[in-house]
C-alpha cells in the first residue's frame, strides 16, 4: 500500500526524564499522545507508540502535511520544561502486517525524523510539492546521507507556523520560500531580486534564465 508515513517525537524528552522521573515521563507521553490524536481526522491513524515517539499514517501527502503542522504548531510544558515536538515524513509504500507498516518507505521517514531538531517538520519530495501546492512555506535542506539508505535523500523544511516575514515564489520549483532571515536565498537578476528554495534551484535557474519567466528578458 501507498500511503505517508510520519514519526514524532519530543525533543529534550532524555533530560526531562532524568530530571523528573519515569512517572513524570509517563504523564508527559500521555499527554503529548493526546495532542497528536487530537489534531488527527478521519482517515489518519495513530499506528503505535514507541517511547516518546509516535508513528502516523495519512492518506496523502497534504493530510499529512496539514496534521502535523498542527501538531508541531504549539509547545508542550511541563514543570517550567518547553518540550517541542519534532516531526519526519515521507510518502511512499509499505507493507501492512499486524496492525504496523514494515518497508523501505517506513525506514525513510524515521531517517528523515531523525534529522529533525525540535520545533521541525522535515518531508521528502513528494510531500514537500504537497505543502509548495498548499501554500506552505517550504525550504529545501539539500541531499543529505542517512543512515542505511543507498543513496542521499532531498530533505526539505516545512514551515510550522506562518512566517512574519514576507514570502515569494522560488522561480524554479514554485515553493513558497521567506524572502528575510538566515534561510533567505536571493539571486540579484537583471534588477530584481529572486527568491529561491535552496541551491539546487539557483544553479538550475542560473545555468538556463530563459526556461523561467523570471530569466526572460523583456
Amino acid at each position: 500500500m501507498e500511503a505517508t508515513f510520519a514519526f514524532v517525537d519530543l525533543a529534550g524528552f532524555t533530560a526531562l526524564t532524568e530530571a523528573h522521573g519515569d512517572a513524570e515521563a509517563l504523564n508527559v507521553i500521555r499527554a503529548f499522545r493526546d495532542r497528536v490524536v487530537g489534531n488527527l481526522r478521519p482517515g489518519d491513524r495513530l499506528v503505535k507508540t514507541i517511547g516518546d515517539a509516535v508513528m502516523l499514517t495519512f492518506p496523502d501527502p497534504r493530510r499529512a502535511v496539514e496534521s502535523l503542522r498542527a501538531v508541531l504548531g504549539s509547545e508542550l510544558v511541563h514543570h517550567d520544561t518547553v518540550l517541542l515536538p519534532r516531526a519526519g515524513a515521507h510518502h511512499g509504500a509499505a507493507v501492512a502486517a499486524d496492525g504496523d507498516f514494515y518497508g523501505a518507505g517506513v525506514n525513510l521517514a524515521a531517517r528523515v525524523a531523525g534529522q529533525a531538531r525540535g520545533g521541525e517538520l522535515l518531508v521528502t519530495a513528494e510531500t514537500a510539492m504537497a505543502a509548495r501546492d498548499a501554500g506552505v512555506v517550504v525550504m529545501h535542506l539539500g541531499a543529505i546521507e542517512l543512515r542505511n539508505i543507498p543513496t542521499p535523500v532531498d530533505i526539505y523544511r516545512v514551515e510550522v507556523t506562518e512566517p512574519s516575514a514576507d514570502t515569494a515564489v522560488d522561480p524554479v520549483c514554485q515553493m513558497r520560500v521567506p524572502v528575510g532571515g538566515a534561510a533567505a536565498i536571493t539571486l540579484e537578476w537583471a534588477g530584481e531580486s529572486l527568491h529561491f528554495c535552496g541551491l539546487p534551484c539557483v544553479a538550475s535557474f542560473a545555468a538556463h534564465p530563459e526556461r523561467y519567466p523570471a530569466g526572460r528578458q523583456p
